[in-house]
């Protein structure tokens, strides 16, 4: 970059006053002229074979434009192959983990069989989505009912039924991870304890639900889609391979997105019916899905089972670890073995555990399809990891901190390596900073000398306040690319474009910093588009903290390329070397004299064909750069977090007083942005520890479906978050930075808990289950009190 000055800096946001003056723009908002709406009838019933659909009634209907069924798209929308590049693992991988995958292909509306319920069987498009709604309800499937999984143990056990006749066992996808003499550790070990941990099912509830609109030009043979999605290019992929264009045909649109959180970055079936419908209407087509479908619909996420063992010495050193844990991929598992490695690969966190070994198993269900959810895998990986920790330390005496501090990795072992591969097959190298000494400014930051020497009681007896403490480590930034542009128009203006789409996460705002680094110009010279696939040809998405440090170093090569372009115009047209030359405003000037300077309008005129034109010797015209980065591999985030809470043991109400958090996320680009997001994931952590949980009956009726059943926290829930920035920057890109979107979601389960066992202590309560309500409290402390067995053990 050409200096550094706005990178780092605390700059507002740029998107904001769209925002809060009502003029954003979502799907719902955009209504072309003719546009009709599509409601789809979706399974009432978990398991069941589809033997007739009656449409008679829902087709004459007045104000309905058709209905549609499995038999009637055949042909006409290819199967869908979402899974196809999810099957596949590097070579390193498959040879160090061993994974078995199992293909199992799902309908893009259910032609013989449905597996869960809400999904999609009939699509009915009307002039009104209550027209569509209403003629749903007339629609008549006679369903022949299967027996039903709903618990993954189950699914496993000899003889349970297949939900996949070509997925034995209901075992999709499996994998095993041995580093270490396991045995051995575990034969010699002074110690040795056993947990069951359950992590249960969650939906990501960003605060816009999913949509998509389509509008196919004939005459242009162009397809317009409009998705409120994470993963545009994605979406255009998948649309074009199943609709049979070619991928310059189909432009999909991401306009401002009110959140995703992971499961937006599937692409489905309802984005490719709605294309297919406007192709084969003639006219726009939209679906915006409600609250209830999303509850039903769109995917879920956690729900992992773990089995662990742990030896360990009498000073609290971890020595060996197994675990073997299942995780529930519900109906059909579209992303494979993501979220199931990313916990393996995660679970040591920043603890040494030199002896590894772990087993992770994906079972069909008759649940909603499992996806990534922010953490994808990794809060599961540390709220096992760090309850174990928590447990060692109790059942020896010891204070946590102190065992927590002989188990950290050290400054002296950095770059770490961990034994086994990321999954993009790269060896999993730690780029982390001085880890005790973060975990030395943590405790002092929350005051654990004086919690440690002070009573416990703070309301009448019955209040107590516990600190428990958490860790995380996160692999960010990954590939396989990301692309942006930096032009300069005919008027002078500077434009970035990227690849990537925004839904929350400033990227108008810190991008424009990173491009008016490169550039030697201020952020509100730079204009920022993106989630446009018509803007840059190739692109991922956002999702899995990856921006910052893909398109970010996109962002940052393409701006420093358009620059010197620029100055070499403008050596050309003030007789200067381009050395000599700096930014002022919109002029570029000879270094010392404001007078000799050339506007860039006036630079973008001579980089243009034409008569005008100069330009340096052998230099072609435009002034257009593009650059794709192609990380070699991940970095690694990281962080230690301290929760502090006052638990109430007559009613076994929790109170989250306050979260701190030490965290490395290498160079900040805007530490007011990454507050802001991890701000937003302490919220999104406090609700997976205390509220949120996704119920099924025995039947695979989903239990809570509206946000009277399933509980979010509000604002008043939320705790103070006083974070502690440490900057070790990355040495896998130029900008030096590490992904931070997803850090404050991981750590604030496991360390709620510990705090809620501390603040117990004279009980000798634990915990192995999420989330954990004033009931559940309650419970232990009342089992407790009268000698029968307490907690979740």
């Amino acid at each position: 970059m050409a200096t550094e000055v706005h990178v780092g800096r605390r700059m507002a946001r740029k998107e904001d006053r769209p925002l809060v003056t009502g003029t954003g723009r979502f799907v719902a908002d955009i209504r072309p002229v003719g546009t009709v709406d599509v409601a789809f009838g979706r399974s009432p019933v978990a398991h069941a074979r589809i033997e007739a659909i009656g449409t008679e009634a829902a087709t004459a209907m007045d104000g309905v434009v058709g209905v549609y069924t499995a038999p009637d798209i055949q042909g006409q929308v290819q199967p869908f192959t979402l899974f196809v590049d999810q099957e596949h693992t590097p070579p390193s991988l498959d040879q160090s983990i061993h994974p078995v995958i199992r293909p199992c292909d799902m309908d893009v509306l259910a032609l013989t069989r449905v597996r869960y319920v809400g999904q999609p069987v009939v699509a009915i498009v009307a002039e009104s989505r209550y027209l569509a709604e209403d003629a749903a309800e007339l629609v008549d499937i006679d369903y022949e009912e299967l027996p039903v999984l709903t618990d993954p143990e189950a699914a496993i056990a000899p003889g349970a039924p297949l939900l996949h006749e070509q997925v034995p066992g209901n075992v999709q996808a499996s994998f095993d991870v041995d580093l270490g003499a396991v045995d051995a550790v575990f034969a010699e070990a002074e110690h040795t304890a056993s947990f069951r941990f359950l992590v249960p099912r969650v939906a990501g509830s960003p605060i816009e639900t999913r949509g998509v609109l389509a509008v196919h030009d004939p005459v242009q043979e162009e397809l317009t889609v409009w998705s409120s999605t994470q993963t545009p290019y994605m979406v255009r992929t998948r649309i074009a391979e199943m609709l049979g264009l070619a991928e310059q045909q189909v432009r999909v649109i991401a306009p401002d997105v009110g959140g995703g959180f992971g499961p937006k970055v599937q692409v489905y079936p309802e984005e490719i019916l709605v294309a297919h419908l406007s192709m084969r209407l003639g006219r726009p087509v939209c679906w915006i899905e409600d609250r209830n479908e999303h509850l039903v619909a769109t995917g879920q996420s956690r729900d992992q089972v773990h089995t662990v063992e742990v030896a360990y010495r009498g000073d609290g050193t971890i020595t060996g670890l197994r675990d073997r844990f299942l995780l529930d991929c519900g109906a059909f598992n579209p992303f494979s073995i993501t979220c199931a490695y990313n916990t393996a690969a995660h679970l040591r966190g920043l603890y040494r555990v030199p002896a590894y070994r772990i087993r992770g198993e994906c079972v069909l269900t008759n649940k909603t399809p499992n996806v990534p959810y922010r953490g994808a895998g990794r809060p599961e990986a540390t709220f096992v990891m760090d309850r174990v920790v928590d447990v060692v330390a109790r059942r020896l005496g010891l204070d946590p901190a102190e065992v927590i501090g002989r188990n950290l990795l050290t400054v002296a072992e950095m770059p770490c390596d961990r034994g086994m591969p990321y999954r993009d097959g790269a060896p999993i190298v730690y780029d982390c900073g001085d880890v005790p000494a973060s975990f030395d400014r943590l405790l002092r930051q929350v005051g654990y000398a004086e919690h440690r020497s002070a009573t416990r009681e703070v309301q009448d007896g019955h209040v107590r306040r516990g600190i428990g403490f958490a860790t995380y480590v996160e692999g960010t930034g990954k590939g396989p690319h990301e692309g942006a542009r930096a032009l300069l128009d005919s008027r002078g203006d500077i434009i970035v474009l990227a690849g990537c789409t925004p839904h929350g996460q400033s990227h108008e705002t810190a991008f424009s910093q990173v491009a008016a680094d490169a550039l030697g110009v201020s952020p509100e010279q730079i204009t920022f588009r993106a989630g446009d696939t018509a803007l840059v040809p190739y692109g991922v998405g956002t999702f899995a903290s990856r921006s910052a440090v893909t398109a970010g170093t996109a962002v940052a090569v393409a701006g420093g390329r358009l620059r010197q372009r620029i100055l070499a115009v403008a050596g050309e047209l003030l007789e200067a070397a381009p050395d000599d030359l700096e930014f002022q405003d919109s002029t570029v000037h000879v270094q010392g004299d404001v007078t000799s300077s050339v506007t860039l309008h006036q630079i973008a005129a001579a980089a243009a064909p034409g008569p005008a034109a100069r330009l340096p010797a052998g230099m072609d015209h435009g002034m257009d750069e593009s650059y794709y980065f192609v990380p070699p591999t991940v970095t690694f985030a990281s962080g230690l977090m301290a929760a502090v809470v006052d638990v109430d043991t007559e009613t076994g109400v929790i109170d989250v007083r306050k979260i701190v958090l030490v965290h490395d996320s290498g160079r900040l680009i805007n530490p007011m942005v990454v507050e802001g997001q991890i701000h937003g994931g302490v919220a999104q952590g406090v609700g997976t520890a205390l509220y949120e949980r996704l119920v099924y009956d025995d039947t695979g009726q989903p239990l809570t479906t509206t946000f009277m059943d399933y509980l979010l926290p509000t604002s008043m829930e939320v705790p103070k978050v006083e974070q502690i920035h440490v900057e070790t920057r990355s040495d896998r890109n130029p900008l030096g930075v590490k992904g931070v979107g997803e850090a404050g979601t991981i750590s604030p389960p496991p360390a709620i808990v510990n705090a809620v066992v501390d603040a117990l202590a004279p009980l000798s309560v634990e915990f192995s289950e999420l989330p954990l309500t004033p009931e559940v409290v309650l419970d232990a402390v009342l089992a407790a009190r009268s000698g029968r067995t307490g907690g979740q053990r």
